[in-house]
């Protein structure tokens, strides 16, 4: 995965990355681990919200219900997240890589409905590796019908 920045600080560690969807290319994604509670992962999912933009706000709340194990919410400036969480116990290899999957699978879900907002956050370059497809394929199975396997 292409690390951007890597923190930690009270024994809390955070690592950002930049993946490619399959639709949606330079989704920037941080992880949050406190070894004592649980992993949370968050996308920017889009620019600050205009005054204008009622209608994105009503949207993300009809997503937060129809959407599962995910949610969207307002973060600093006004700047739409997209999270999950893993509870401590279930955190495993795989738990983290179904969940950063997941986070991509709705990058790409909602790219059409979403394009005209969150292209505003510019392009970031391309994931070379495409690891961010191929976690997609490989828990596809894992994903609900965020996404159809192969």
């Amino acid at each position: 995965m292409p690390l951007v920045d890597a923190a930690e600080r009270e024994g809390v560690h955070s690592w950002d990355l930049v993946l490619d969807g399959r639709l949606r290319h330079g989704v920037r994604l941080t992880l949050i681990l406190d070894p004592q509670l649980a992993l949370l992962a968050w996308v920017h999912y889009a620019p600050p919200l205009l005054d204008s933009q009622r209608r994105v706000f009503r949207q993300l709340l009809r997503w937060n219900d129809e959407l599962p194990l995910v949610k969207f919410a307002l973060a600093d400036q006004d700047r739409i997240a997209l999270s999950t969480e893993v509870p401590i116990e279930l955190l495993s290899r795989d738990a983290v890589g179904r969940t950063v999957a997941r986070l991509l699978a709705v990058c790409d879900l909602l790219y059409a409905q979403s394009a005209a907002w969150v292209d505003r956050l510019g392009r970031a370059e391309a994931d070379p590796g495409l690891a961010g497809p191929r976690l997609i394929e490989r828990y596809a199975a894992h994903l609900d019908d965020l996404v159809a396997p192969g």
